[in-house]
C-alpha cells in the first residue's frame, strides 16, 4: 500500500492570482449624484409656493382677533388638596396578632447506642448550647434522639442552627414539636 504525503501534495499546487481589484462603480456613482440633483431642484422650485388663504389678510386677522375677544377668561384653579392634605388623617384598623404556638426543636442525630448520642451531645456543648438526649421506643428497637430547644422563635433556631453548621455538625434539622 502506497503512503500519500499530503502535506507535500498541498505544497506543489500552484496557488492562483490575486484577482485585480475592481474598479469604481462610475455609473452608480453618477446615477446617484444625478438622482440628490434632482431631488434638490425639485424642493427648492415648491418652495414658497404653498396656496394663500381664500380670504383676504385684513379679513382674517380682524375675524381671528373677533375670536380672541369673544372667548372667556380661563379661570385660575384653587387647589383644595395643598390647604386640607396636611390636617387630613387615615385610621387604620389593626388587629393585634397572636402570638404562634408553635415551638420548635432542632433534631441533630438519632442513634442505636447511647454512646453516639452522649459523644454529638458534647460535640455540641462545646459549641456552647445546651442538648438533650432522649430515647423513645419504636418497632425497630430503642432509639436515642439529640436535640435542642424548645424555640419559641425560628430565628434563634436557625441562628443555632448555622451555629452547628460552622462547626461541621451537619444534619440538623428544625421540627415544629410541641413538648
Amino acid at each position: 500500500m502506497a503512503h500519500k504525503d499530503y502535506v507535500a501534495r498541498g505544497r506543489s499546487k500552484k496557488q492562483a492570482p490575486p484577482s485585480p481589484k475592481p474598479s469604481l462603480p462610475w455609473l452608480r456613482i453618477v446615477i446617484t449624484l444625478s438622482l440628490v440633483a434632482g431631488f434638490s431642484y425639485f424642493l427648492w422650485s415648491i418652495k414658497g409656493n404653498a396656496p394663500e388663504d381664500e380670504t383676504n389678510d385684513g379679513e382674517s386677522t380682524e375675524l381671528a382677533q373677533s375670536e380672541k375677544d369673544t372667548m372667556p377668561d380661563i379661570p385660575e384653579e384653587e387647589w383644595e388638596f395643598i390647604k386640607s392634605l396636611p390636617e387630613f388623617t387615615v385610621k387604620v384598623e389593626q388587629k393585634e396578632q397572636d402570638k404562634p404556638t408553635v415551638r420548635r426543636l432542632i433534631q441533630c442525630g438519632s442513634f442505636r447506642k447511647n454512646e453516639q448520642a452522649q459523644e454529638l451531645k458534647a460535640n455540641i456543648a462545646f459549641q456552647g448550647l445546651e442538648a438533650q438526649v432522649r430515647s423513645s421506643k419504636g418497632t425497630s428497637g430503642v432509639w436515642y434522639r439529640v436535640i435542642l430547644g424548645p424555640y419559641d422563635s425560628k430565628r434563634l433556631a436557625e441562628k443555632h442552627r448555622h451555629t452547628l453548621q460552622r462547626a461541621k455538625i451537619n444534619g440538623c434539622k428544625i421540627w415544629n414539636w410541641n413538648l
